[in-house]
């Protein structure tokens, strides 16, 4: 049995309890406990109940009772696993006394004197919202610290020299996977400078940098000049290194390029005229986190 499908089978579970009557309702609750201990939730649960006591739990949320009747609360702690154990606890309690489920339900999340009507507000109040957050907590394996998900932007910025043909290749390359390629000289000016030009496209999700051989230099002590890329396309890798930081920045190299020491701990990829920098350059995109299909991109 696999995970998926027992949670649809828990699901199932929840629901037959949800349209229960008093005269059913004890069998989808036996279910849904049975199915709560399936062998391949132990770890979870033996994670969930650690350091969690039903027994205090209950005694200190009976204190709360007043003379009214709904007036009673549940103790519950602030920690969500300590939630989710006692939760667990309390419907295995309740499958094994399930008169038990009337009289919680009666007095903890009161509903009028009908029987079922305590049974379906503990259902509904309790138990669904268990399920829900349960399942959640088995599929991220424990983790209950909530994940911040950023936004990924499909715009991708290319950095360049004057290899026009190089940068062509890229941008289309990009458009056929679903990118939206930026070249900063298709941009209007504004009358702004190359760096205000950038800055005013910080939104971008991840920066191409294409180094060819556009200039040559060499140290003072040197006697032969080297193919370099241009000043301002390393410029523009420390920005979108700092930016973007390194795993959404790839760098291609093209032919013959010598590559300042400064930027050995940068990885890059040679441009070859295979096209094999064409998968090399999608995975790059999908470990950052893009949807890329890798059969698209052969």
């Amino acid at each position: 049995m696999t995970q998926p499908d027992l949670f649809q089978q828990i699901n199932n579970a929840v629901l037959d309890l949800q349209s229960s009557d008093l005269q059913s309702y004890a069998r989808p609750l036996k279910m849904l406990a049975r199915l709560l201990q399936d062998p391949l939730l132990e770890a979870i649960n033996q994670q969930l109940i650690v350091n969690v006591d039903l027994d205090a739990f209950l005694a200190e949320s009976f204190k709360s009772q007043g003379g009214m009747v709904g007036s009673a609360r549940l103790a519950w702690p602030d920690e969500p696993e300590k939630i989710l154990g006692l939760t667990w606890l309390l419907i295995l309690k309740f499958a094994d006394n399930p008169d038990y489920m009337f009289d919680f339900g009666h007095t903890y999340y009161h509903s009028g004197s009908k029987i079922m009507a305590s049974v379906h507000s503990v259902t509904r109040q309790m138990i669904i919202p268990f399920v829900r957050d349960y399942k959640t907590f088995v599929m991220t394996s424990g983790k209950t610290q909530p994940k911040l998900s950023m936004h990924l932007s499909k715009k991708v910025f290319i950095v360049h020299g004057h290899d026009g043909e190089a940068r062509e290749t890229v941008a289309r390359y990009l458009q056929m996977l679903g990118f939206e390629p930026i070249i900063l000289h298709e941009r209007a000016n504004k009358g702004r400078t190359v760096i205000e030009k950038i800055e005013a496209n910080r939104d971008v999700g991840f920066a191409v940098v294409l180094l060819t051989p556009d200039d040559v230099g060499r140290a003072a002590k040197e006697a032969d000049l080297k193919p370099r890329a241009r000043q301002n396309v390393l410029l523009e890798l420390g920005y979108f290194l700092c930016h973007l930081g390194r795993d959404r920045v790839c760098a291609l190299k093209r032919g013959d390029v010598d590559i300042p020491s400064d930027f050995a701990g940068v990885v890059w990829e040679n441009m070859d005229d295979g096209g094999g920098w064409r998968l090399k350059l999608a995975r790059e995109l999908k470990e950052a986190g893009h949807e890329v299909d890798l059969n698209q991109a052969m």
